[in-house]
């Protein structure tokens, strides 16, 4: 934990995700404070983002 911390290492997507269990989060959650920090209207802004992107993702997927 404590290289992650650090910025040593990064995590993989498994690891992530263990470690979102183990805090009880979302991975989701993390990512969203991991590039928002604290601000709340950023962490606003990227989830905008993510579901106007996800919307635009799925809207085409039949095309």
């Amino acid at each position: 934990m404590s290289t992650l911390e650090r910025d040593l290492k990064s995590p993989t997507l498994n690891k992530l995700a263990e470690l979102c269990k183990v805090m009880e989060v979302h991975p989701l959650t993390l990512l969203t404070l991991a590039y928002a920090g604290d601000s709340t209207s950023k962490a606003e802004e990227l989830l905008a983002q993510v579901r106007r992107e996800l919307e635009a993702v799925l809207n085409s997927d039949g095309d």
